[in-house]
Order: C-alpha cells, then structure tokens, then sequence
C-alpha cells in the first residue's frame, strides 16, 4: 500500500517541482508523517466504514478487512518513502546521463523508468528497510485498533498476562524479520548497483 501510493506521489512531486501537485504531494506527505496510527485508524474507520459502509469496521472478514489496516501503516510509510522519492529523483535528473538520454529523443517516461528511477533508487531502498522496524512497532496499534488478530495484538495480550515465554518469542520474530529484511537491503544494493558488490 505504501509503494502503491509513494512512487506516484514522489514521481509525480518530482516532476512537476515547484507547481500545484508538488506542494500538493508534500502536504500530503506532512499530513502523512503528522498524523500517528492511533489517530488515523480511527478516522479512517469513521469515514469508510461508518459514513460510507465501504469496509467492515474491525476484525478479519476477507481481504476487504484488510483495506484499512493497510491504509494505517501504508499512509506514514508512504508520507516519507515519497519525499526520499523525490529528493533522490530531483538530484538524479539534473546528471548529465539523463540530458543525454533526453537528447536521444526519449519521452519521460521511459528516462524516468530506465534511466532516473533506478538511480534513484539505493537511498529510498536504505529507508524502506529502516522503516521497517517501525512499521512492525506501528502494526501493535494498528492490530488493536482494528481488533485484527496478529503478532502485535499477541505480544500486548502475553504481556498482560505475563506469559513471557510467548514474548520473548513475538520478540525474536520481530527482531529476525528485522534482520531479515536488512539483509535483503543489503542484496538489492547489489542487484541495483554493481559497484557495490562484495567481491569474491
């Protein structure tokens, strides 16, 4: 969800720099980072479950349960994922590769897909694998304003009841998914960036 919403956004902020959608994807993206998962759940659930009866309130009922859940944690990672989009495109289309690919005569979007955004790319990878770890703290709130029976809403429970053994182990998934997903960063480094391979 997040990806879904940042990479229009930031694309889109970054080509029109300085006019209308520009300042419109980055109150966006203020409003985003501002508002925390405790207040945007709620709104979210007054607005498309009770006023407009899109999605069911709380609990696991199918994928549509799923929409506002998603849009909580998404919302906050694409605020920042959106303005790392932009800066990192906006340094990327003033090299001198970029000119020359545009006097090639190829359209923007086709400079942007093949040449820019792939650039661009390595520092919002390094911030989605940071955000990480707080998207997993956020889903603990977002677990139980939605009553959605997952890691987060385990862990709150255990520790109210003092069963420790099942935190300690809601913690070790935590941390290893954390892990996990820093490595994976690591790899994609390589896989965008040649350069930076481990040499063997």
């Amino acid at each position: 969800m997040a990806f879904l919403i940042a990479f229009p956004l930031g694309i889109m902020a970054a080509l029109k720099k300085g006019k209308a959608a520009d300042t419109a994807a980055m109150v966006f993206s203020l409003t985003g980072i501002s508002i925390p998962n405790f207040l945007m759940g709620p709104l979210l659930i007054l607005v498309f479950a009770i006023m407009l009866g899109w999605f069911p309130v709380s609990g696991r009922d199918g994928l549509s349960s799923l929409v506002l859940p998603a849009l909580t944690l998404g919302t906050v990672l694409a605020a920042i994922l959106s303005r790392m989009i932009r800066a990192s495109l906006l340094e990327v289309l003033n090299e001198d590769y970029i000119r020359t690919a545009r006097a090639k005569g190829l359209g923007t979007m086709r400079v942007i897909g093949l040449h820019a955004l792939k650039n661009a790319m390595l520092p919002v990878i390094t911030l989605i694998g940071l955000q990480i770890g707080a998207l997993l703290a956020g889903a603990v709130i977002t677990e139980m304003v939605f009553s959605w029976p997952g890691l987060g809403q385990l862990t709150i429970e255990s520790i109210q009841k003092r069963d420790y053994p099942v935190v300690q182990a809601c913690i070790l998934l935590i941390s290893t998914t954390y892990v996990v997903i820093n490595t994976l960063t690591d790899i994609v480094y390589g896989m965008l960036d040649p350069r930076i391979r481990i040499s063997q």
